[in-house]
């Protein structure tokens, strides 16, 4: 455990993002033990221009014109701060030499706000747990001199064609610079430790109390009362980019007897696929995520249909979490990432491997093996979570000689 520190936390997810963040997450089980300042990224000026008549963007004018104060307290021991400088947009320049010459004017400014809020809170001594800002993350730690220096990697971000055009030359760059580079994944661990020998899988966080069936009063939602059971659900983002439509469809076809039920928003690929015109295929729509245990609790089985990609083979399926604390038996692909979870869950490839293991999930569930998903998932705590990055900072930190 570390306690009684200052820790800036920077996220490329701001504080007023409208959904599940791991890095605000992590920010919050710091802070009940140490002062947190979490730093959104600053406005760009494309941004600045295009979504002007948004209110994220209006918010964060109101700031830069001193109408509201660009720091904010969260809670107890937790402030955040919307930097009140306006960065250049430069992902579309092709130059290396000028993208890193304006990328360090960009960082020069971020951390001048980054510098007045440390002033104010008086932040001494204090570490950097930045989260996946490749390109601003670049100079922080020869800007801000922290006394550690650690970096996050939760997805595959040079993946991500924004990301990709910089990232894969600058990420090793900062991974190298780093003092420690913690991973919610065996696939990120390996890939850091090319470039940083304290490259550690720590896990991931879950909202245990959210989705403990046996410490809340959780019962299935109405929503189930007209649709015929078994139900093999699935709750997230529908994204055609991330998960299998051909799989599902396969499996409502060969199970008609079945009920797929979908929840959460589709991207336009699942709006205009062939899911719709089945009977037995269920689309709930957006629900709200503290409702979210109400629809898994309906599920005789939890899938997560991934397909296996470049984007997906690594992902940490914090979902699978909720599945299992929850006792759900739990259909997933054999991602690398879901290696973490292969004792606890049914892991197919194929379409075919779908049906064959949810026949099989349907078949053998019983309440011991609920108790040992339960036991699993709920392990995965936030709390747990950070206790495993603080134990790695604290080996990197005796390896340094730097008193903790």
């Amino acid at each position: 455990m570390i306690k009684g520190k200052d820790i800036i936390v920077v996220g490329i997810q701001a504080w007023d993002i409208e959904i599940g963040s791991n890095c605000k997450n992590i920010a919050v089980e710091m802070s009940h033990h140490n002062r947190v300042l979490y730093i959104n990224s600053p406005l760009d000026r494309i941004t600045k221009f295009k979504e002007r008549h948004t209110e994220k963007v209006k918010k964060r004018l109101r700031i830069k014109s001193g109408e509201v104060s660009d720091l904010e307290t969260i809670e107890t021991n937790l402030w955040t701060l919307y930097p009140k400088r306006t960065i250049e947009s430069i992902n579309w320049i092709k130059s290396k030499r000028i993208f890193d010459s304006v990328n360090r004017m960009n960082a020069k400014k971020f951390t001048k706000d980054i510098k007045s809020a440390i002033d104010r809170l008086e932040f001494k001594d204090y570490i950097i747990f930045n989260d996946s800002s490749m390109f601003l993350g670049q100079y922080l730690k020869e800007l801000l001199r922290p006394k550690l220096y650690v970096y996050y990697m939760r997805d595959c971000l040079t993946k991500n064609p924004y990301w990709k055009k910089h990232g894969v030359r600058l990420e090793p760059k900062l991974i190298k610079n780093a003092d420690l580079v913690v991973n919610n994944s065996t696939l990120y661990a390996e890939y850091g430790a090319k470039f940083n020998k304290h490259s550690y899988m720590v896990g991931q966080g879950c909202d245990t109390s959210l989705f403990n069936d046996l410490e809340r009063d959780i019962t299935a939602s109405k929503d189930f009362e007209n649709i015929p059971k078994p139900i093999i659900g699935y709750v997230g983002f529908l994204s055609s980019r991330r998960l299998s439509i051909e799989i599902i469809e396969h499996m409502a076809a060969a199970k008609p007897e079945w009920s797929i039920v979908l929840v959460g928003p589709e991207d336009d690929n699942f709006k205009a696929s062939n899911l719709h015109n089945l009977t037995n295929v269920h689309f709930l729509g957006s629900r709200d995520s503290s409702e979210l245990p109400n629809y898994i609790k309906g599920f005789d089985v939890a899938m997560n249909p991934q397909l296996i990609n470049d984007a997906t083979i690594g992902n940490y399926p914090r979902k699978i979490d909720e599945y299992l604390a929850m006792g759900k038996p739990t259909l997933a692909s054999a991602t690398k990432a879901m290696d973490y979870f292969k004792d606890y869950t049914y892991l197919g490839v194929t379409k075919e491997d779908y049906v064959i293991l949810a026949e099989k999930a349907l078949k053998e569930n019983n309440t011991e093996l609920e108790m040992k998903r339960r036991a699993y998932g709920t392990s995965h705590s936030w709390v747990n979570n950070v206790k495993e990055i603080y134990k790695y900072l604290l080996l990197v930190a005796e390896e340094k000689g730097i008193k903790i």
